[in-house]
């Protein structure tokens, strides 16, 4: 069993910085990919970002390429989300996930998800 925690989440002013991280439970941490997704108000689930299990290639979705970095430390067992130049478009609820494969883009090839961290952007 594997245990996702994501912690960071707050209000923030349109142009500003935030930077989520997530606790992963378990000795399994290094053989997942780990990825963030966001889910906005009304909308689906949507990825964000996803880093492979070594943590030497990362894939971010088009609306955040250039804003956003994701990296993990497998000493610590945590994955983080940085996100700059933050808009409010980037309002949402922010998702800790685990996936098997790097290839993973979708919600259905994810393992194990976090509970979630809002992230609120005003303009």
């Amino acid at each position: 069993q594997v245990q996702l925690v994501e912690t960071g989440g707050a209000s923030v002013q349109a142009g500003g910085t935030l930077r989520l991280s997530c606790a992963v439970s378990g000795r399994t941490f290094s053989s997942y990919a780990m990825g963030w997704f966001r889910q906005a108000p009304g909308k689906e689930r949507e990825f964000v970002a996803i880093i492979n299990q070594s943590g030497s290639v990362a894939a971010h979705a088009d609306s955040v390429k250039g804003r956003f970095t994701i990296s993990r430390d497998n000493a610590k067992n945590t994955v983080d989300l940085s996100m700059n130049n933050l808009k409010p478009e980037d309002t949402a609820v922010y998702y800790c996930a685990a996936a098997p494969r790097f290839t993973v883009r979708t919600i259905e090839g994810i393992d194990y998800w976090g509970k979630g961290t809002l992230v609120t952007v005003s303009s």
